[in-house]
């Protein structure tokens, strides 16, 4: 008798699973809003992943040369000062002027801590106007003549840093929530679904600002922002489909085979949810970003001078009338990553409808 030997065989159960979501994605090939988003995406992606060899110069260093700047603008009826006037007075010479005599010398500077300073400009005190779009700064300088390409890419990598793990932590929280309240129902679901209604009742924008001012504004304090907020909403969606799923027959063979709630959770109605959530997630990347950017311009985003596409607004948005793309450039960097994330989510709709 003669033993045939068993050739090795991958897992089924992972290999279907791997050839499933490679189906899903090129799927994604047929939907040209789909790819759309997922290029705007991906464009942000890569760039911030490559922001060191990208970014032009330091993101929080003054690179502004003052032996190149335009003469500072003069007051009605005089005349303009020489740009190579506005060098620093020296830190000995004494007592500047105060702040009220209603004048400054074109020596004299305005501190900005940790953006570096500013020249002032003679008799008005506005700044040395600022540096527009160059060869050596494409996209022109901010209001404390630091790159605005180099805040921009390394802002990317924030963002992007960020609103996946705040996400993440949200949809950790907001699955093990639903999943309860659906599975088990009762007082459980009771209990849970109106901590999630006295959450949910509160203004979201509110909610922020209450967080944020009370722990002080970190990375670390704005997930637990986003995740304490978004988690309620993210439940309520997991506890609809677990009410639903809850009632196939998978579900009610696993429990005929003895399996516990934690595995029918987890294994038989989770994996079967995945196609809303997914596509919930996209958007809530979306909103994120937002709530990242209006966190950041009300001051509550990363403290400075960290680059923070919302903070970079907040920092330049006085000076619209006069350098608009100061603002204009931060703004839309925040909505071409939103619209990236929402034509993602319509493409992957899409897809889940297919199947």
């Amino acid at each position: 008798m003669t033993v045939q030997s068993a050739s090795p065989m991958a897992a089924p159960g992972r290999g279907k699973a791997a050839r499933g979501w490679v189906k899903r994605l090129l799927l994604l090939r047929e939907s040209p809003i789909g790819m759309v988003g997922a290029f705007l995406v991906l464009f942000w992606i890569v760039v911030a992943i490559l922001a060191p060899v990208l970014s032009p110069y330091d993101p929080n260093v003054n690179d502004y040369d003052l032996s190149t700047a335009p003469p500072a603008a003069a007051p009605e009826g005089g005349t303009a000062a020489p740009a190579e006037q506005a060098t620093p007075a020296p830190a000995d010479q004494g007592t500047t002027a105060p702040a009220d005599s209603g004048t400054s010398s074109a020596g004299a500077e305005t501190s900005n801590p940790g953006y570096g300073t500013a020249p002032v400009d003679e008799g008005t005190g506005s700044g040395q106007p600022y540096l527009g779009p160059s060869a050596k700064h494409w996209f022109g300088v901010d209001n404390s003549q630091r790159d605005l390409l180099s805040r921009l890419i390394w802002g990317s990598r924030t963002v992007l840093t960020v609103a996946p793990v705040a996400v993440l932590f949200a949809y950790i929280v907001g699955c093990v929530m639903g999943l309860l309240a659906g599975y088990y129902r009762g007082w459980v679901d009771t209990l849970l679904m109106r901590v999630a209604d006295i959450i949910l009742s509160f203004p979201v924008i509110v909610l922020y600002i209450i967080i944020i001012a009370k722990f002080g504004p970190s990375v670390a304090n704005i997930i637990v922002a986003v995740t304490f907020i978004a988690a309620p909403q993210i439940a309520r969606i997991v506890r609809g489909l677990t009410l639903e799923l809850r009632e196939k027959d998978y579900v009610a063979a696993a429990k005929m085979r003895g399996e516990p709630a934690w595995y029918i959770m987890v294994v038989e109605i989770l994996p079967n949810a995945r196609g809303p959530l997914i596509v919930d997630a996209c958007l809530r990347m979306g909103y994120t970003t937002i709530a990242i950017g209006v966190l950041g311009f009300l001051g509550l985003g990363l403290p400075p001078p960290d680059p923070d596409w919302g903070g970079m607004v907040k920092e330049t948005y006085a000076y619209l009338s006069s350098d608009p793309h100061m603002a204009l450039i931060p703004c839309a960097a925040i909505s071409s990553l939103v619209v990236g994330f929402n034509l993602l989510a319509d493409g992957l709709r899409e897809i889940s409808l297919r199947d």
